[in-house]
């Protein structure tokens, strides 16, 4: 299953201490969920965070693996998680056999 996790930073932006303290191991994590294919591609917004194309057995499944980030696991970040599936109706321009 694809999911989209869109980060937002409860209370607006982190301070430069939050960042300095945290980011070391956020990049690590994030680095390791990417390698071990949890997450497919990553974007950033700037003062947003950051948008993940998750593969995840589930949304619970995909929460589970964003709890573990550094952020999340401060509570300086959460993640609103969007499941998506291939557009189904385009099957339909396709000719029939």
């Amino acid at each position: 299953m694809k999911i989209f996790a869109i980060a937002s930073i409860p209370g607006g932006m982190l301070g430069p201490e939050q960042l300095k303290d945290h980011m070391p191991a956020e990049v690590h994590a994030t680095l390791k969920h990417y390698l071990d294919g949890k997450i497919e591609q990553f974007w950033f917004r700037d003062k947003a965070g950051p948008i993940f194309l998750m593969n995840a057995e589930s949304v619970d499944a995909a929460r589970a693996e964003l709890a573990t980030l550094p952020l999340v696991a401060a509570g300086l970040m959460t993640y609103e998680l969007l499941p998506v599936m291939p557009l189904m109706p385009l099957g339909r321009l396709l000719p029939t056999a």
